[in-house]
């Protein structure tokens, strides 16, 4: 499995690369054509949907977010569900970009599947479905040594480092030094 590993992380890589030269990613390595497709597949989805259905941090997604609506490529709009959280969707600006890039795709999708036979690729497409549906379900599962290789946290102390007991007050670090 290390090998499947290593060859993967190598492709995700070149698939990158190759990605910037066709426009899917952008030169700071943001997957424009990903965040484009996520809204012209599902519909309007608000920063935090969009980011839980993948890996990455909300933050992330609400930078993107905003880069692609000053680019004019999405737009926000109130979500009848919830005050704070508004939705995006596409403007015709980022459906006509999306629709090139997806052209751009399956054309160097095409070129890359020259000389392989159909069920090996279908072979492999079911593994790796089969490999991203284990990670998401339970990462720890799934071997992630994240969790394994983590120190214990350290247990609180009850005096400080001279021996006097702690103050009580609220709001106050255990875990840092007592500076008076």
């Amino acid at each position: 499995m290390i090998d499947l590993v290593i060859a993967v992380s190598r492709v995700f890589f070149r698939l990158r690369a190759a990605g910037r030269e066709i426009g899917a990613v952008s030169p700071a390595g943001q997957g424009t054509w990903g965040f484009l497709r996520s809204l012209r597949l599902e519909g309007p989805l608000t920063v935090p949907q969009l980011a839980r259905s993948r890996p990455v941090a909300r933050q992330y997604i609400q930078k993107m977010a905003d880069e692609l609506a000053a680019d004019g490529l999405i737009e926000f709009f109130d979500n009848p569900a919830h005050r704070r959280s508004r939705l995006m969707r596409l403007t015709k600006k980022g459906e006509a970009l999306h629709d090139a890039i997806e052209l751009r795709v399956a054309a160097a999708g095409e070129r890359m599947a020259e000389g392989f036979d159909d069920r090996d690729i279908a072979t492999a497409l079911a593994v790796m479905r089969e490999l991203a549906q284990r990670l998401a379900a339970a990462p720890e599962e799934a071997g992630s040594p994240a969790k394994k290789a983590r120190a214990p946290k350290a247990v609180a102390r009850s005096t400080s480092r001279a021996g006097r007991p702690r103050s009580g007050r609220r709001g106050a670090n255990p875990r840092k030094r007592n500076r008076r």
